[in-house]
């Protein structure tokens, strides 16, 4: 296996760094670039805009340098490659997402993911482990692309709100767990809540009480800075807006702090873990070239990856655009990701996405288009050259403060009661999916959400709502008769059909409408009404075809109402009109005044009230 080049890949002389970033600041996006491959965002780019995405970039890069440094430590990787995962990648986001405040870089739940994806390859922080790591940004950016070439952003409807939300707070509990040995100091291990707890417990009395101090004092700086801070700086006479970005500021504090302290009293002797010195310089482009054996090994992961990576992004980025009434293309933000995947692989880092926490930042200081993801690229490439002598006295603790405060927001248990108070199955499939992550793992989670997902989708559809519905009386409306007071015919069954049908629920359908027939012995017409139907298949005509049959054989005609045009025209090339006992009719009210005028004319009169409610009328 080839060993990455991890060492200062001698980055560019300080100089010459100097000399881009002030030809960046003179540049007019898209300057030097043909009209048709220029990205949208840089047309019509202006002074006011560099501003304002100046601006954003500085915040960010702030709250990135830190937490790029601890989520690559999550990840299992040395923290120089969380850097190394924030520069280019940027980057190429700009040049093809959608989305002009989404922060692309890495976050907690996939640095969770790519450290459970890979500890069965190499061990954590080994070369071997690096390289594993760029394959694995690199089939997950292929995968996205490939998603993007056959226009597949529709995907991320396929995993519901409930067993994203599961995923993700159950994600953030664990990795809060497993900061838990970082913040005492404690040699623990362990990959699932129970495995952590033992490890803990049984290595409880190692801990060390500088570090304990270290990650308490991180903790409270970080919670201060995020909510004792703003109003501070309120008093103080600061702008709202200025004081809430700088309250975001706090990881810089909690770093700030914590490093000086252990440089001042030499803490690394007395048994604090420090990052130690990371290479400066910026990464060197190389394409990794591992065994064939382990792109394969590590294609499902990349999937799994590329997918939740793909849906978080998404669900940020159009939270955001819908504040500013903007739209987000989720083809675009494939491509985006994608290519951002691919840049990271190639640079020595590991899978990204977009992060929350950093989109809303960027979001509030400002940000007007994707420059200022290229500006707090910039930002971070000049840290990587400058700053990381400074993380030789950089306690663990810090780190792993930062890392259970930013996760810890991710955590939503409000969210399982609205799931069992709105939907039982939802709950269900919310509940497993937490409990496997927990319990056996982050893939194992994955898997089994996207399966929970795709089964409830499957089994609801197969199962559409089939009501027996009467006539409001006064009205021409038709509900349903377990819902609303109506007027229900003796002889006319009126059936509404609440959703498409197709192969799933054809037998259903035909089983369902048997039944309720077979409960009302004086029904002689049964009238479909097919609002609600937007599509039919060949197994649902079919299916229509054999009720028809059946029900003639019983004496009893079936007639269809309100059947959209599309679904009409596939109705009628099947045959079906010719083959219906019945009639089509425009309406269901057209309907009932055909089969039951005395029935019809009885719930035209007016409605008798009585108290709060209404009366039935019965003909």
């Amino acid at each position: 296996m080839t060993a990455p080049s991890l060492p200062p890949q001698a980055g560019l002389p300080l100089e010459r760094l100097a000399r881009l970033l002030s030809l960046a600041a003179e540049l007019r996006p898209g300057r030097l670039v043909p009209e048709r491959l220029k990205p949208d965002w840089t047309r019509g780019y202006g002074s006011g805009q560099m501003l304002e995405d100046g601006l954003a970039a500085i915040i960010v890069t702030l709250m990135l340098v830190p937490q790029g440094m601890a989520y690559a430590m999550l990840a299992g990787l040395p923290p120089q490659v969380g850097l190394y995962a924030s520069i280019v990648p940027l980057v190429a986001y700009a040049l093809f997402g959608s989305s002009p405040t989404l922060a692309v870089g890495p976050v907690a739940v996939i640095s969770l993911m790519t450290a459970a994806s890979l500890s069965h390859v190499a061990p954590a922080g080994t070369p071997e482990y690096v390289v594993a790591a760029q394959v694995l940004a690199l089939l997950s950016g292929l995968v996205l692309a490939g998603m993007a070439l056959l226009r597949l952003g529709f995907v991320a409807d396929f995993l519901s709100h409930a067993v994203i939300s599961g995923f993700i707070s159950a994600s953030g509990i664990l990795i809060a767990a497993g900061q838990i040995k970082h913040l005492l100091g404690i040699p623990a291990g362990g990959s699932t809540l129970p495995e952590m707890a033992v490890s803990l417990a049984a290595n409880a009395t190692l801990f060390n009480p500088w570090t304990a101090a270290l990650g308490a004092l991180a903790l409270a700086l970080l919670l201060w800075a995020k909510n004792g801070l703003k109003p501070l700086l309120l008093r103080a006479g600061m702008n709202p807006r200025a004081a809430g970005l700088l309250a975001r500021t706090g990881p810089v504090l909690a770093v700030a702090v914590t490093t000086a302290i252990v440089a001042a009293y030499r803490l690394q002797w007395e048994g604090v873990k420090t990052v130690g010195a990371i290479p400066a310089g910026l990464p060197s482009p190389s394409v990794p070239l591992p065994p064939a054996g382990l792109w394969l090994d590590l294609l499902p992961a990349a999937i799994l990856i590329a997918l939740v990576g793909f849906v978080e992004s998404v669900s940020v980025a159009q939270t955001l655009a819908a504040r500013r009434r903007q739209r987000i293309d989720c083809d675009r933000e494939l491509a985006g990701l994608g290519a951002a995947n691919v840049a990271a692989a190639v640079t020595g880092g590991y899978p990204v996405t977009g992060g929350f926490a950093r989109s809303v930042v960027n979001f509030e200081a400002g940000a007007a288009t994707q420059m200022a993801g290229v500006l707090t690229a910039l930002g971070i490439a000049l840290a990587s050259l400058t700053l990381t002598p400074l993380t030789r006295t950089l306690p663990q603790a810090a780190l792993a403060a930062i890392i259970v405060v930013a996760v810890l927001q991710l955590v939503d248990l409000e969210s399982l009661r609205r799931s069992w108070e709105t939907s039982k199955e939802d709950f269900a499939a919310q509940a497993a999916t937490m409990l496997t992550v927990l319990n056996v793992g982050v893939e194992a989670g994955i898997i089994v959400g996207v399966a929970l997902s795709v089964g409830l989708f499957l089994w609801r559809s197969s199962r559409p709502t089939i009501a027996i519905v009467g006539q409001v009386p006064g009205t021409e409306q038709f509900r349903d008769v377990d819902r609303q007071w109506v007027v229900q015919s003796p002889t006319v069954l009126g059936v509404r059909i609440d959703g498409s049908l197709y192969f799933a629920n054809a037998r259903w359908l035909e089983e369902r409408v048997q039944s309720l027939v077979a409960a009302r012995p004086a029904v002689r017409e049964v009238v479909l009404l097919c609002q609600g139907v937007a599509m039919v298949d060949a197994s649902a005509v079919h299916a229509l075809h054999s009720l028809a049959d059946r029900l003639r054989a019983a004496g009893i005609a079936l007639h269809l109402s309100e059947v959209r045009e599309g679904v009409m025209e596939r109705m009628i090339r099947c045959g079906l009109p010719e083959h219906l006992t019945g009639r089509v009719f425009v309406s269901q009210a057209e309907a009932m005044r055909c089969l039951d005028p005395e029935t019809s004319a009885l719930a035209a009169r007016s409605l008798r009230q009585r108290g709060t409610g209404a009366e039935p009328l019965e003909p």
